[in-house]
């Protein structure tokens, strides 16, 4: 089982950016989409060891956007395709 993240983990890593700045959910690496957070609270697992648990309200806002699943490597970088210019309709290099 891979190590899990603390709490002492998250209060560092979310010390570094604004405190006005909201927070969402990125959730299905496949697929991700965010969502709003509703609330955190705390219980013991079956081991006896407190679990804090982040809630989403419910509210899907979409997909997340794809710096962000880029940052969480749950995508790898993409770069658009090259375009190729395109004949103009109606000239003669079109009805070749």
């Amino acid at each position: 089982m891979d190590r899990e993240t603390t709490v002492g983990e998250v209060i560092d890593r979310l010390s570094a950016f604004d405190r006005s700045a909201p927070v969402r959910l990125a959730i299905n690496p496949l697929f991700p989409l965010e969502h709003t957070v509703a609330g955190i609270t705390a219980t013991a697992d079956a081991r006896g060891r407190t679990v804090v648990y982040i809630a989403e309200r419910g509210e899907q806002l979409g997909p997340v956007p794809p710096a962000v699943a880029v940052d969480l490597a749950w995508h790898a970088p993409t770069e658009a395709p090259p375009r190729r210019r395109r004949p103009a309709t109606g000239t003669a290099e079109a009805g070749q």
